[in-house]
């Protein structure tokens, strides 16, 4: 055989291989395949989906796939790997491109571009209604004149409705609520320190409507000079509205006119001697001012009122996507994204499908500043805006101040990236490491690291955190409400029992991963368990593993040293006597971090239950009693302590409580009568 014969007959081989699979199942598919937009599904011998994609026309979309000459080799291994094909139709191919980013996200094919680290974002949201009317939404007069806070003796506290009082709040999730949003922010930090500074600049409301129907008296936030307390009457509505509309006009990007108008009724307060009402004004404008400070305010970013800069810096097959966020002239923040993706891909291609599947729940800009021209650039536009609801523009630009913030976008880009990369190839050597510790045969892919937390037992959590070869995977962490039992079956542990809550999360996360993957093909199967604990949790989760038949996953606990001094660490495992690491070994930094961020996540689990059980509402046990019930029961008579002790008579009385839920409200607060 000569070298030119070899190739040959190994594209011979490949394509006869391809035949029989791949390329069969498509050209069957094609021949009832429509020539219209739509989105198809490319799926394996498992039944999980490998691919999805958009197509103006779907019989000649699909079609490509059968020319494998003309095929990069990831879509090649693709195409043997799919045996069904399956397509949904839609109108108009921008429709295709929303309803393919919506499967990308939730399906999360083997062979797509991922956008993995997608959160919502949290924004500040100004309530909707003020005296029983919606705000009108178009442009206030930015000349206000706020009169001073006064206490209005005239309005009664049965006649103070929560309704009727705007209040100022952080949100996060789909916008159900009927209000203004601003944002998004970046972080939490982000927008936490922006609405304390905005609670001491407009003294809006920010508690709930259960705390503002149930107070007596002021709170301590307007003590602190953070709210102007309507909830007890020390404001008219009329002095809430302007104070609404400041905010509003502040939020909208005009802080100057906000500013301005406040500094005025500083010097004419201070010409008239009422100086406390000038120490009033005087504070509000520091806090505007602080807000400015946090957010970098610069000469760029007020000329950009409304826009997300986007901008992609890809290096060694990784790809980093800086989003900063402008809103209102200011800069609400930016975030790192790092989609995974085949290292063949262009960066036009990956920044094209971020775009996609990041906007895929949540609304556009109005501008869009990118770092590269994309290929579909107008379907792309046409599809923000059938997602927006308006016109979306996108621009790539060439010179001037636009040009200046987007070389700051990649300079962030590229410097995140470089991070990333150092801290994966650092993660790497110390897997490796962690491997040849522990004597295992095969590279780590998955750590799993699982602790507990309670107090004398109760409000017991289990917690598992995941680690790789690229660091903490926070998306595959998961915890355990400690229950007891196995799908009805008692473990008789007692409270507080380690040995216990160890048995029953680890039978329970392995008795499901054997129930959905027990060919162990997915890669959600570990390699390594790390216990916090010693011998005792070593053997209990060993039991485990034995009692499920599950083999070629090896089990190690560490125990922290004498005094719980951190750096003595001793280590146990099944395959040798226990031991310990120096001090100064990086590898026991390693493991210590795996240990303390499994600790850290169980203690955040335990203390959300704890503080969810400590403030739970007793109408919430009551069958039959809604939101809306609750709502009203607390509006009539200010408190869940109220109501126990209503009559039934009272209960009655109550707007939407008929008799038979009065009835039942009764009866629950009173069993022991």
């Amino acid at each position: 055989m000569t070298k030119l014969d070899k190739p040959e007959k190994e594209k011979n081989i490949k394509e006869e291989r391809l035949g029989h699979t791949g390329l069969a199942a498509l050209k069957q598919a094609i021949l009832t395949l429509p020539k219209c937009p739509g989105v198809y599904r490319m799926l394996n011998k498992d039944g999980e989906v490998l691919y999805v994609g958009k197509a103006r026309n779907l019989k000649r979309r699909v079609a490509n796939y059968t020319n494998l000459s003309n095929l990069p080799l990831r879509l090649q291994k693709m195409v043997i790997q799919t045996i069904k094909l399956e397509v949904v139709t839609t109108h108009t191919e921008a429709e295709a491109l929303l309803l393919e980013s919506n499967l990308i996200k939730r399906l999360a094919p083997r062979y797509n571009v991922l956008l993995r680290d997608d959160k919502s974002f949290p924004y500040i949201l100004l309530t909707a209604k003020l005296n029983g009317k919606t705000l009108r939404t178009g442009a206030v007069n930015n000349k206000i004149n706020e009169k001073t806070i006064k206490t209005a003796s005239s309005m009664h506290k049965s006649k103070i409705n929560p309704d009727d009082w705007i209040g100022i709040t952080k949100y996060r999730g789909a916008r159900t609520i009927e209000g203004e949003y601003y944002g998004p922010f970046a972080s939490a930090g982000a927008v936490n320190r922006t609405l304390n500074s905005l609670e001491r600049a407009f003294l809006l409301r920010s508690c709930s409507d259960s705390v503002f129907s149930g107070r007596s008296r002021a709170c301590l936030k307007y003590q602190l000079k953070r709210c102007s307390a309507p909830c007890v009457g020390h404001i008219s509505s009329e002095n809430y509205s302007n104070l609404v509309k400041q905010a509003r006009i502040f939020l909208g990007g005009h802080s100057r006119a906000v500013q301005e108008s406040i500094a005025e009724e500083m010097h004419a307060a201070s010409k008239n001697l009422e100086f406390e009402a000038a120490g009033r004004a005087r504070d509000r404008i520091r806090a505007l001012t602080q807000i400015q400070a946090h957010q970098d305010i610069n000469v760029e970013s007020i000329r950009l009122p409304e826009a997300d800069i986007i901008a992609a810096w890809k290096t060694a097959g990784q790809t980093c996507v800086q989003v900063f966020f402008f809103r209102g002239g200011r800069n609400y923040g930016n975030h790192a994204y790092f989609p995974r993706h085949d290292k063949s891909l262009r960066v036009e291609e990956v920044l094209t499908a971020f775009i996609g599947q990041f906007y895929e729940d949540k609304s556009p800009p109005r501008l869009l500043l990118l770092s590269h021209q994309l290929e579909d650039e107008d379907l792309l536009k046409l599809a923000l805006a059938v997602r927006a609801k308006r016109k979306v523009k996108i621009s790539v630009p060439l010179r001037g101040y636009r040009r200046k913030l987007l070389n700051h976008a990649l300079d962030n880009a590229r410097e995140a990236l470089k991070r990333k990369l150092a801290e994966k190839a650092t993660n790497e050597e110390l897997i490796k490491k962690t491997a040849k510790l522990f004597n295992l045969p095969n590279p780590i892919e998955r750590i799993e690291v699982y602790d507990n937390s309670h107090v004398g037992g109760q409000h017991a959590i289990g917690a598992m955190i995941v680690a790789g070869p690229e660091g903490f995977i926070k998306t595959a962490y998961r915890k355990f409400n400690m229950q007891g039992h196995i799908k009805g079956k008692d473990l008789k542990y007692s409270p507080g029992d380690d040995y216990g809550m160890m048995d029953e999360m680890l039978s329970r996360r392995f008795s499901r991963a054997i129930k959905e993957d027990p060919k162990k093909v997915s890669g959600q199967w570990p390699q390594l368990l790390l216990i916090d604990g010693g011998l005792g949790q070593l053997r209990a989760a060993t039991a485990v593993l034995d009692k499920l038949n599950i083999k070629g996953i090896t089990v190690a606990a560490i125990a922290k040293g004498p005094d719980r001094n951190a750096g003595q660490e001793k280590f146990f495992t099944n395959d040798k006597n226990p031991f310990s690491l120096t001090s100064d070994d990086s590898l026991l930094y390693y493991l210590q971090r795996l240990r303390d961020e499994a600790h850290r996540f169980a203690i955040g689990s335990h203390r959300a239950k704890r503080s969810k059980a400590i403030t739970n509402n007793p109408l919430d046990e009551i069958s039959g009693i809604g939101a809306k019930r609750k709502k009203a029961l607390l509006n009539h008579f200010g408190s869940a302590r109220a109501v126990a002790r209503a009559g039934l008579l009272d209960l009655e009385e109550v707007d939407g409580i008929s008799t038979t839920v009065a009835q039942t409200v009764y009866n629950h607060f009173n069993t022991n009568a």
